[in-house]
């Protein structure tokens, strides 16, 4: 998709993915944007705290306009940027759209890995039940929409960081291959960010 020339900054961090799925959004929409790193560090940083008070990413600058919380963002660029639509007009499944977005649960990368992935089984076990008979190519029908730009870095993680095996979750498996195929979610990878560390 070709980049429409528009004045976005987006502050995120390569590991985060709240930022993630952000830039997935900015990608379908094929918006350019200003990528700007923000270490933990730099959260603390007088400029940074001007932006965001909470001190959190991502953060999205629109020209004068600022906004935090990757779910506003996405809503907002949703709006602004009508192009690539990322809500379903099909009423029941616009709510599926939100109802997906919530069956996570927030796992750091600082958390001992038995747990993290005991956690990460029940959100998916719940997940693949309410998959199984709504999802068309993607998560909520043939269409990428908003469940699949909070799903695809949940699916990401539970392979690269917390060896989650997925034979017990078809639909969620097929969906991961299914991102992966796509240049707007490669782009959006942690490791294809300009602050991403190299882990081998």
């Amino acid at each position: 998709m070709e980049c429409e020339a528009v004045n976005l900054k987006l502050y995120s961090h390569w590991m985060s993915s709240c930022s993630f799925r952000v830039r997935i959004a900015l990608n379908l929409k094929g918006l350019k944007y200003h990528y700007v790193a923000v270490t933990a560090s730099s959260k603390s940083d007088p400029e940074f705290l001007k932006l965001n008070p909470l001190a959190l990413i991502p953060v999205l600058v629109d020209g004068d306009f600022v906004l935090a919380e990757s779910l506003a963002i996405i809503m907002y660029l949703d709006d602004k940027y009508p192009q690539y639509p990322l809500l379903p007009h099909d009423i029941p499944k616009r709510a599926l759209n939100f109802q997906n977005n919530f069956i996570e649960k927030k796992v750091g990368p600082h958390e001992k890995l038995p747990w993290a992935q005991s956690v990460i089984r029940k959100g998916f076990t719940a997940l693949e039940k309410l998959l199984k008979d709504q999802a068309g190519r993607y998560a909520t029908g043939d269409e990428i929409f908003l469940a699949d730009l909070f799903l695809a870095p949940q699916l990401y993680s539970a392979y690269k960081r917390f060896n989650i095996s997925m034979n017990e979750f078809p639909s969620l498996s097929r969906l991961h291959e299914a991102y992966n195929g796509i240049s707007a979610f490669q782009e959006a990878f942690p490791e294809k960010q300009p602050d991403a560390v190299n882990s081998d």
